[in-house]
């Protein structure tokens, strides 16, 4: 295991929620609670075994976690707001190893982990995705993809779904971010609806929204640059272990599980939602108008067709073929789209609407996840978990199902899988290197829980696509979480037979596979 590639967001990168979602009253509870939490467990009696420090970090994690989950401030916000609240707390504590009656940390030694997480490759690589999808949505070089593609599939409704899969999963490998993915397509689809008349409220219109966003989903747990989430990942196995995973091993785990699963969405979502006609009279018709519309080829198109598929191509045979790293590819690219005359945009044009608020999030995530570390906190919550859970010995299976099943159900609760994975892949690093299992792979275990944080099928809330696809009114919730409920036992199975068969194969699970 490697190097690293490039991350997640566009023009709505992160996995952020649309801003209004929720009660005020909610947010004003779920503030009021993260306040409490934090004031509560920074200033209440020490707790054996945990230096003061990691004591305030544990108090900032249930803040954070608490505005996480109700939605209480913009992510934006909530970012800036977490990282003076850790300067501040951590300015008022002993330097980590000294004796509690030791000097205060102050705010010059406190700053560096909050600001830590801005350092980070990672977080240069969600910056460039954000540049990528702007690329693309400035050229509508992914409008073109996706209608391109759709003007092979025959006009039948079972088709259109399927189409919707492939034009899913195709941009998942050029567009960072699953949120410009859904973006991109929406508004594709709802054309493609009314183009021959279905009802926006008809079962076909459901399911091919829905499925187009749970596409995006499935797809982020297969390729690593689909999703900023798992930059975060990358990001703490890189500072913990000193390793990190390269696009193409990433892709050689994940792909096959999210292959499968995307099968299984195909016979979910054609079963559970039959659309009420079959052939689709004017279909083609539709889309070659829509396609017509956008006319040739731009050169700019070709341009970042070009630059992408070279990028593409570093990424994947990145440690096979050559040895440059991923973020420098990505800033190499980046560079030669925003380049004069080679270059397929302007600065001011790559600035439209570029979610700078994602790029702040991931880099304060990063800081508080490392800081966790650092203070000795995550570490503790990690013995505790690994004690109160029996999983000192316990198998490589069994750690990973009960983990995996407790991040399926914590998910619920995030709108963000960025926030679920920056509380939560420092502590189940910890756990891996606290458990005395023989032979157990930190580094493949993690990546592998990492894969599972990508799964929020339930409520279109646990996802910025599942809102979009909510935004369309193209169906009720009860659809989406019905259809989302057997997604997510689908994928329960599958993350059993896989990690029996293929993960431990592969010795992604134990340093010996078998």
């Amino acid at each position: 295991m490697t190097s690293s590639p490039a991350p997640t967001p566009a023009t709505a990168t992160t996995d952020k929620p649309p801003a209004g979602d929720g009660s005020v009253m909610t947010r004003r509870i779920g503030l009021a609670a993260a306040t409490a939490a934090l004031l509560i467990i920074a200033f209440m009696p020490a707790l054996p075994g945990l230096p003061q420090a990691g004591q305030m970090m544990l108090a900032i994690l249930a803040f954070a976690v608490i505005l996480w989950m109700t939605e209480a401030l913009d992510y934006a916000v909530s970012a800036v707001v977490i990282g003076a609240v850790m300067i501040v707390l951590l300015a008022i504590s002993p330097v980590p190893g000294k004796d509690a009656a030791g000097a205060m940390m102050g705010t010059r030694a406190a700053l560096p982990y909050a600001l830590g997480g801005f350092s980070n490759s990672a977080v240069v690589l969600v910056a460039a995705a954000c540049f990528i999808a702007a690329a693309m949505t400035t050229t509508r070089l992914d409008k073109r993809i996706a209608l391109q593609v759709l003007s092979y599939v025959p006009a039948r409704a079972n088709h259109v779904a399927m189409g919707a899969i492939l034009v899913g999963f195709l941009l998942s490998f050029i567009v960072p971010s699953a949120t410009a993915r859904v973006a991109c397509l929406m508004p594709i689809m709802l054309g493609f609806l009314s183009a021959f008349g279905a009802d926006r409220r008809s079962k076909f219109a459901a399911l091919v929204v829905i499925t187009a966003a749970q596409t995006a989903s499935v797809w982020n747990i297969g390729i690593k640059t689909a999703a900023a989430q798992n930059m975060v990942a990358i990001g703490f196995i890189e500072k913990q272990f000193n390793q990190t995973i390269t696009w193409g091993e990433w892709f050689v785990a994940g792909a096959p599980y999210s292959a499968v699963l995307t099968i299984a969405l195909y016979y979910i979502m054609t079963r559970m939602l039959k659309p009420e006609m079959d052939h689709i009279a004017g279909g083609r018709e539709a889309i070659q108008r829509q396609l017509a519309e956008l006319g040739p080829m731009t050169a700019n198109q070709g341009k970042l067709l070009g630059i992408t598929l070279i990028l593409l191509g570093f990424w994947a045979t990145e440690g096979v073929l050559h040895k440059v790293d991923t973020t420098t590819s990505t800033i190499v690219a980046i560079a030669l789209m925003l380049a004069p005359r080679v270059g397929v945009m302007n600065w001011k044009e790559s600035q439209k609407g570029f979610p700078w608020g994602t790029v702040l999030l991931f880099a304060v995530g990063i800081a508080m996840g490392s800081a966790l570390l650092k203070t000795e906190a995550a570490p503790w919550l990690a013995r505790l978990i690994v004690d109160y859970l029996g999983l000192a010995n316990a198998s490589a299976f069994a750690i990973f199902m009960l983990l995996s099943l407790f991040l399926i159900v914590i998910h619920l609760g995030f709108a963000s899988a960025t926030g679920l994975a920056s509380t939560m892949i420092p502590i189940i690093i910890s756990v891996m290197q606290t458990v005395e299992t023989p032979g157990i792979n930190a580094i493949g275990m993690t990546m592998l829980l990492q894969f599972v944080v990508s799964i929020g099928f339930i409520l279109p809330v646990n996802s910025p696509q599942g809102m979009l696809a909510y935004g369309t009114d193209t169906f009720d919730i009860k659809d989406y979480v019905r259809t989302g409920l057997v997604l997510t036992a689908a994928a329960i199975v599958l993350l059993v037979v896989f990690s029996l068969t293929y993960w431990p194969w592969m010795g992604y699970m134990t340093t010996t596979a078998g």
